[in-house]
């Protein structure tokens, strides 16, 4: 570019000397003229007129060259412009993932600090229980001292020994009348503890699936999906209403959101704008608005499928719609028409085997999940399910299943008890379910830990993937009442300190003498 404008200003000074020379050849011809007339006695020298052609050419070469150089100089500005527009696009983009993030980052600083001043007020009361029972302590050591002529420490050490062998006589009492209370009433609930009993498994908790991934061959497609100035991409996001991101992987678009059906309305609304190539927002919306449409379809059908296959007719159209969306539901890794399926036909056959109402289990387990899919509300899925069912006026003895299938309400009849046994079982059974692996042998160590920090035990084992942990002691280090009370605490510390476990852990404390010699 500098060396077009100097060639261009050589030019130009060139043309200016040529038209110089002109003015003055023409300001001295009529002088040149006169001379010629009149007789001179002196000879002069005048220039070389410069010619018309070159004047015209000089000219001609110049506006060459300007034109020339106005050409560089708006494909130099285009280019800048596009440039430009992409650092602003690139911007945008930047800037949306920073919002989002601080976002995220501030929803997660007030939860902590809400969680701070939980811990502080809960350490002030804390602070003052102690400081209270630290008075009567030294007020009841001064009355013994006196009373009893004792120093601090022997009051204390018999004060001790008498409260631990009193606390100990007490507990083992009150265990030793529980079960005796709970074997006297075993005819009575002859049904009841035979349910029970089937009460076998019970499952873990694991992250649900919340990304779907679709597949592109060329990475400049995430252009045209992003659009200009991102337009393209907030259409469709504003239209399915999921989270896409671009940037995690090559080859790959993640979209992201808590609600299956609408990751699944996404993921086939962008894989057909891609086969189509017609990237804009009102092609998004229209697309996104048929592939609602034909998803919908499916999802009635499939929740009829469902509801034929367990023996269920004449359902309001509104819960096989619901039933239908189980379809693209994954529960723990595990497939909802599936486990509802698979619950069910459990259900039914323990309902024959027992003499419970078969209708009822039936239709328990079949709804007892349908809570899950109702995204629009907040609760869980079993208050969410219970409203749901209520809405649509279902038997009573259905609604009183769903809503102890958890056992988040006592059970109200042997119908629920068979929801929820029929319920684990399906959870549990071997290749239903999945966890990770590291988390699933941190829970063991740690249950095994808390058994092993006790005095007087020896070893503790895990067994049944956790939901069985079996207390070794020492015989000679602990009684029969010291046994009970281990068994007790480390049940109690389980629920304290174990937040993922399965539904149920039982603890075996065992306290074997054995005596041996051999006869020579």
């Amino acid at each position: 570019m500098i060396s077009m404008l100097k060639r261009i200003l050589e030019t130009l000074q060139k043309i200016e000397k040529q038209l110089s020379e002109q003015e003055k050849l023409q300001k001295t011809q009529p002088q040149r003229v006169s001379q010629a007339v009149l007789p001179s006695t002196t000879t002069s020298v005048t220039p070389a007129p410069v010619s018309k052609e070159a004047v015209i050419e000089a000219q001609q070469e110049a506006r060459e060259l300007v034109l020339e150089a106005k050409d560089e100089a708006l494909k130099i500005k285009k280019e800048a412009e596009e440039e430009v527009q992409k650092l602003r696009s690139e911007a945008l983009d930047l800037e949306k993932r920073i919002a989002v993030k601080e976002e995220n980052l501030d929803r997660k600083i007030g939860a902590l600090e809400e969680r701070e001043k939980q811990l502080l007020t809960k350490q002030d009361e804390l602070d003052l229980k102690n400081r209270e029972l630290e008075k009567i302590k030294q007020e009841q050591l001064a009355k013994l001292e006196r009373v009893a002529s004792l120093s601090k420490d022997e009051a204390k050490k018999l004060i001790l020994e008498a409260t631990k062998q009193k606390l100990q006589e007490e507990v083992a009492k009150e265990i030793r009348e529980s079960e005796n209370t709970a074997k006297e009433e075993a005819d009575k609930r002859a049904r009841t503890i035979l349910v029970e009993a089937m009460q076998k498994a019970a499952t873990d908790y694991v992250a649900e699936y919340t990304v779907s991934v679709v597949k592109i061959t060329d990475e400049e497609i995430k252009g045209r999906i992003i659009g200009k100035e991102g337009r393209n991409i907030r259409a469709f996001e504003q239209a399915t209403g999921v989270d896409v991101d671009l940037d995690e992987t090559p080859n790959e678009i993640r979209l992201s959101s808590f609600d299956s059906v609408r990751r699944e309305i996404a993921r086939v609304a962008l894989e057909r704008l891609i086969a189509d190539g017609r990237i804009q927002p009102v092609k998004i919306e229209e697309i996104v608005q048929r592939t609602k449409e034909d998803l919908e379809k499916v999802m009635f059908t499939e929740g009829e499928k469902l509801c034929h296959a367990v023996g269920v007719y004449n359902l309001p159209h509104d819960l096989i719609a619901h039933l239908g969306k189980f379809k693209y539901r994954f529960s723990y890794g595990q497939n909802m028409i599936a486990h509802t399926m698979e619950e069910t036909k459990i259900g039914v056959a323990l309902a024959h085997e027992v003499g419970a109402d078969v209708n009822v289990v039936r239709l328990g387990c079949l709804l007892h999940d349908i809570g899950k899919v109702i995204t629009d509300k907040e609760g869980t899925h079993v208050t969410l399910g219970v409203e749901l069912l209520k809405k649509y006026n279902l038997p009573q003895a259905v609604i009183d299943c769903v809503a102890s299938h958890h056992e988040d309400t006592a059970f109200t009849s042997i119908d629920g008890v068979l929801v929820y046994i029929a319920d684990a079982i399906s959870g549990a059974r071997p290749g239903a379910r999945y966890e990770d692996y590291d988390q699933y042998v941190k829970r063991l160590t740690d249950l095994e830990g808390i058994a092993k920090e006790k005095k007087g035990v020896e070893t503790a084992f895990a067994f049944q993937a956790g939901r069985e942990l079996r207390i070794i002691v020492q015989p000679e280090n602990v009684s029969d009442n010291e046994a009970l009370i281990i068994s007790k605490e480390v049940a109690r510390e389980i629920e304290e300190k174990i937040k993922n476990y399965p539904g149920q852990i039982k603890v075996t404390v065992i306290r074997e003498f054995r005596a041996t010699e051999l006869a020579k």
